[in-house]
């Protein structure tokens, strides 16, 4: 999967949460996002700007749910992660034993772990709370350019 197929699978509420924490903690993202529903829906964006939020998120989850929109789809997810729930992508990370910086990635593209460590590494993640993002998070994550992990990518597919 990859990001733009994370947007479109999402569900219209979820899309408008995501970009109501992003107006909120990462208001630079957000205005990207709504300049690039502008221009693909061919909209104005002062238009686009006075409508509710509710609106605003649909504009942009069409936007990018579009093939053209993956690189924005997936700069707009790791923002979401890194700025705005920074502790769960953390944790993720701590899960999987990936060396990171305050959760960006110390190498471009990590080696992967092995599949069974990646197996318990999302039951363990999965099963730690109830929060939408954990499920997000993982999908996210396994759609980055920099993440070529087939092994992340099936297991995410078989989900129970």
């Amino acid at each position: 999967m990859r990001s733009y197929q994370v947007f479109a699978a999402m569900s219209p509420e979820r899309a408008t949460s995501l970009m109501r924490v992003l107006a909120e903690q990462a208001p630079v993202m957000f205005a990207s996002a709504l300049q690039l529903a502008g221009a693909t829906l061919k909209t104005r964006p002062a238009y686009l700007q006075r409508q509710p939020l509710e609106k605003r998120a649909a504009s942009i989850r069409r936007a990018l749910a579009r093939v053209a929109a993956n690189g924005v789809a997936e700069e707009t997810l790791a923002v979401y992660f890194v700025e705005c729930r920074k502790q769960l992508l953390i944790e993720w990370l701590d899960l999987l034993g990936v060396p990171h910086e305050d959760g960006i990635l110390a190498d471009e593209s990590p080696a992967p772990p092995a599949e069974a460590e990646l197996r318990k590494a999302i039951e363990r993640f999965r099963g730690d709370g109830d929060d939408a993002d954990r499920e997000l998070l993982l999908q996210a994550f396994a759609a980055q350019e920099s993440i070529d992990w087939p092994a992340l990518e099936a297991l995410l597919d078989a989900k129970p």
